[in-house]
């Protein structure tokens, strides 16, 4: 079984033509982002939409994808008769959006500001706590109708965002790879195509080859070919090789570690980065494999273990917390080809904090 949105439309300056995809979708809409993206890119929204006689309103998104948010903002789309709901901004803001537009029963648009995630290609919405820590994902019956992505403000963002995002796209194979072979179900509930399998692989490809070019030209505030590739292997690659082809430790393990509130700080991709090498430790992957994501993960500055989140000190019981957290019943930790067990959970994250120290070591030497 395999899912995708409606359409996905890449490109420098397509913001200028929103209202133009909109206006097939419906003749009133609400926006939902925080007031820092309005002022990013409100003006040249507003403008779209205007240009093609579209209503709209503007709603502030408070910052987190919780439930009480949710219910608030679709009172206001109701009272304001909305047949479209654009969510503009960052994962958690797209979230909420996709969720807005579910219990409004309208189509949801998405225009992410931000590389940072697959947040916008997804059916699915992840909800925290109001205090942050990671409740449960909201499963849609559809993915976004039509989903925008302007390269150049992507590019203008800090590149930080771009890093993140690309830490969440390199789990994107090994989870896929791991349900394949143990015939799960990936994330809207049949078996995985190979076209996802094939989609999640090309996804790694485009990170190994491309990430660091693009990382020092964002740095440099220019675009070159390999920023619109990552941009791409973010969003779409990345979106559609998770949720067609499935989900296994390295995001359980991302969930695990929110429930310390010293993670609260770093990104969601940042986060994935050190629950992806863990599960490369939890399969026993060769040291070959390990090392190239270690490289790729150094290259980037993107963090690797638990010293990375400065949690090199986290007591056994702590460390269990998180552990016990990432093998929940409902996590993805399930679909790998064997039984885990939050000891197993555990132990690699204490072997990759082992293992990263030798191998930094070892690059320091070399380089010397």
């Amino acid at each position: 079984m395999m899912w995708a949105p409606g359409k996905y439309i890449q490109g420098q300056n397509v913001l200028a033509n929103l209202g133009v995809y909109v206006r097939l979708l419906g003749e009133s809409a609400l926006i939902i982002s925080d007031s820092r993206v309005y002022n990013l890119v409100g003006k040249a929204i507003s403008d779209a939409l205007k240009a093609r006689k579209i209503r709209y309103g503007w709603t502030e998104f408070c910052g987190e994808c919780c439930f009480e948010e949710i219910e608030r903002i679709s009172r206001q789309a109701e009272k304001g008769r909305a047949e479209v709901i654009i969510g503009v901004g960052g994962g958690k803001t797209l979230d909420i959006a996709k969720a807005v537009a579910v219990n409004r029963k309208v189509p949801m648009v998405m225009v992410p500001t931000i590389a940072a995630t697959d947040a916008p290609t997804s059916s699915s919405s992840i909800i925290y706590s109001k205090e942050g820590v990671f409740e449960k994902v909201l499963s849609h019956s559809r993915n976004p109708e039509l989903i925008v992505v302007d390269v150049g403000v992507i590019a203008k963002a800090p590149v930080r965002f771009l890093v993140s995002g690309m830490g969440d796209a390199l789990a994107t194979w090994f989870e896929a790879d791991a349900t394949f072979n143990s015939d799960s179900d990936n994330e809207v509930g049949g078996k995985p195509t190979r076209a996802a399998h094939i989609l999640a692989k090309l996804c790694f490809d485009i990170l190994m080859k491309h990430a660091l070019p693009a990382k020092l030209a964002v740095e440099k505030e220019r675009i070159i070919p390999a920023v619109d590739l990552i941009i791409e292997a973010n969003i779409l690659l990345s979106g559609l090789g998770f949720e067609s082809g499935g989900l296994a430790a390295a995001h359980a393990i991302h969930n695990g570690l929110t429930v310390l509130e010293e993670t609260h700080s770093y990104l969601h991709g940042e986060k994935v980065a050190v629950g992806t090498v863990a599960q490369l430790f939890l399969e026993s992957k060769d040291k070959s494999i390990i090392n190239q994501v270690l490289t790729f993960c150094n290259q980037l500055r993107l963090p690797m273990s638990l010293g990375d989140l400065g949690l090199a000190a986290l007591s056994p019981p702590r460390l269990m917390e998180v552990a016990e957290a990432a093998c929940r019943a409902e996590e993805n930790i399930h679909n790998e080809p064997f039984d885990v067990t939050p000891k197993m959970v555990s132990d690699a994250l204490l072997a990759a904090d082992v293992y990263l120290r030798e191998f930094r070591a070892q690059q320091q030497s070399t380089s010397l």
